[in-house]
């Protein structure tokens, strides 16, 4: 499937925040690319800004724009705050757990490692990035994997204690989904309210 492969430092600024940990081209540059982007421009719209906070969420979990419609089509049907749903359901993509137990440095490193198959869930291989991870089930790398260079350096300090709905094994390198994150757990700066209303116009 194809993915974004421009350059992400733009894309930060665009945003004004690191959400492909960007951190050091935003403390250079903290305004926005292009031959404008240093000087005064017009008030952003209504739809504009629940355009761009739809952008930067797709931007920060790697998802298309189709993926992201159907996934906020589900959410849209269960029970609960839709935006919230939403949200969950990207934090339980096969992707996204693999990025937050730290077995990878970013996301793109993760859907990287899920498609090449050193990632298994309980004890199988999965190789499909946008696998529903189910709360009980054991995410890990694959044993011929253990010592691939860019998982030992992605865990090497990594401080698992950071997300509570989440458990780590470090030696065996297996985690587990101990239940969906609540809202107020998910460290990401979404304002998932104005996606709703951008996809309820």
């Amino acid at each position: 499937m194809a993915r974004y492969t421009g350059p992400k430092t733009k894309i930060a600024r665009k945003f004004g925040e690191a959400i492909f940990g960007a951190d050091k081209v935003l403390s250079k540059k903290n305004y926005p690319p292009g031959q404008h982007g240093n000087t005064r421009r017009r008030k952003t719209s209504e739809y504009g800004v629940m355009l761009a906070e739809k952008q930067k969420a797709k931007y920060t979990y790697g998802v298309l724009e189709k993926q992201f419609r159907n996934m906020f089509k589900k959410a849209a049907t269960m029970n609960g705050i839709t935006g919230e749903i939403l949200l969950q359901t990207l934090e339980c993509r096969l992707d996204n757990v693999v990025f937050r137990l730290g077995i990878a440095p970013t996301r793109a490193a993760a859907r990287q490692l899920v498609g090449h198959k050193h990632i298994v869930v309980d004890g199988k291989v999965v190789n499909i990035p946008s696998y529903s991870v189910k709360p009980g089930q054991l995410v890990g790398v694959r044993e011929k994997s253990k010592s691939l260079e860019v998982i030992t350096n992605a865990l090497a300090g990594f401080n698992h204690s950071k997300y509570p709905w989440l458990e780590w094994d470090d030696e065996s390198k297996v985690g587990k989904l101990l239940h969906v994150p609540e809202r107020a757990d998910i460290p990401e700066n979404i304002k998932e309210h104005l996606i709703v209303e951008l996809y309820s116009k």
